[in-house]
């Protein structure tokens, strides 16, 4: 998340802060343990508070599906319209590239992909000081002291930490979350808080911890869907290394200084067309397709073109992961715009 003034000045040079270092994708054995749990598996998929809890780093959510039903991150989109500049919005991030796996198992040491924790409503909050306090919401927030960060504790990259609390139905996301005196308090880039039972955005040209000013954690791809639930009923997240001085909605944000309208504004959705065969992936793949057609995948943040995030897991198969790379750019199109927020 290169978020707030310092990047919409340095417009298409905070590509070099992307993402786009966090994994090679290909070439890594396959993890052990991808046999499906039994776990989660029948558990019909919820909205807004979780009756049923799993504590933890990247622990199984049953199905909770943060937002409500009808929240752009949950919506089918698979039916609605093109839009007109579809195919050289596409062109212009890449129509021979394909898509990346920007999650695993483990990339340079540390977990490979962004991390999240569940927490239980009785978790203890500590105090959050912020870079851009102008744009976060304050603390104190629920933060455990050892959240996993992005990258692992000595990471130099983005650092996000996401808390996710389906008991009262939060989401806390930090950038740049650097733990304090053991974790007694946090000094962080930005913070978000998000009530996963409503739909309000975040103000009108404000980040998160995400440079778009969106939620983080609704847009990863996870395991315990993937796997124990076999389905993604959510949108899902991706870069580009060069995003327009625009958004539009849910998107709260832009990051840049260009303004060509061949250029993606930050809040696009592109999903994979419909006649895309997915015959011969894998089947954990063709669960993460099926979701690019139903719901899509939004422009996020600046970083490296088609990576699409994931939460890391030592269960993933990399070399099952490394197979999206066949699929590419010319395979997606934009669904159709709304408002175009230039200012």
């Amino acid at each position: 998340m290169r978020a707030v003034v310092w990047l919409c000045l340095l417009g298409c040079a905070a590509v070099v802060l992307g993402g786009c270092t966090t994994s090679p994708g290909t070439g890594a054995a396959p993890a052990s343990g991808t046999t499906p749990p039994t776990s989660g598996t029948s558990t019909p998929p919820t909205t807004g508070t979780s009756p049923t809890l799993t504590v933890g780093a990247n622990a199984t959510l049953h199905g909770w599906r943060p937002f409500p039903a009808d929240n752009p991150w949950n919506q089918d989109i698979s039916q609605a319209p093109v839009d007109p500049n579809s195919d050289a919005l596409i062109a212009g991030i890449g129509a021979s590239v394909g898509l990346h796996p920007d999650f695993g198992t483990v990339w340079n040491g540390a977990p490979n992909g962004i991390p999240y924790v569940v927490i239980g409503g009785t978790q203890a909050t500590v105090p959050v000081s912020f870079d851009y306090a102008d744009e976060s919401d304050p603390g104190p927030y629920p933060l455990p002291a050892d959240a996993p960060i992005e990258g692992g504790a000595s990471s130099t990259g983005d650092r996000h930490v996401l808390v996710v609390d389906p008991t009262r139905g939060k989401l806390y996301e930090l950038y740049a979350a650097y733990p304090q005196q053991g974790g007694a308090s946090w000094q962080a880039g930005s913070g978000a808080v998000f009530d996963t039972l409503s739909n309000a955005l975040r103000p009108a040209g404000w980040t998160s911890a995400d440079a778009a000013g969106l939620p983080i954690f609704p847009g990863l791809v996870r395991y315990d869907e993937v796997v124990e639930g076999q389905a993604i009923r959510h949108a899902l997240r991706f870069t580009c290394q060069h995003t327009r001085h625009a958004y539009v909605a849910p998107a709260r944000h832009y990051a840049s200084a260009l303004t060509d309208t061949n250029v993606p504004p930050m809040g696009m959705r592109v999903r994979l067309k419909a006649g895309f065969d997915l015959t011969g992936f894998p089947p954990h793949v063709q669960t993460i397709l099926r979701a690019l057609k139903s719901y899509g995948m939004l422009v996020a943040d600046n970083g490296s073109n088609w990576y699409i995030s994931g939460a890391p897991d030592p269960r993933w198969s990399d070399d099952e992961l490394a197979t999206l790379n066949r699929v590419h750019g010319a395979d997606f199109e934009v669904v159709q715009m709304g408002t175009v927020v230039t200012q």
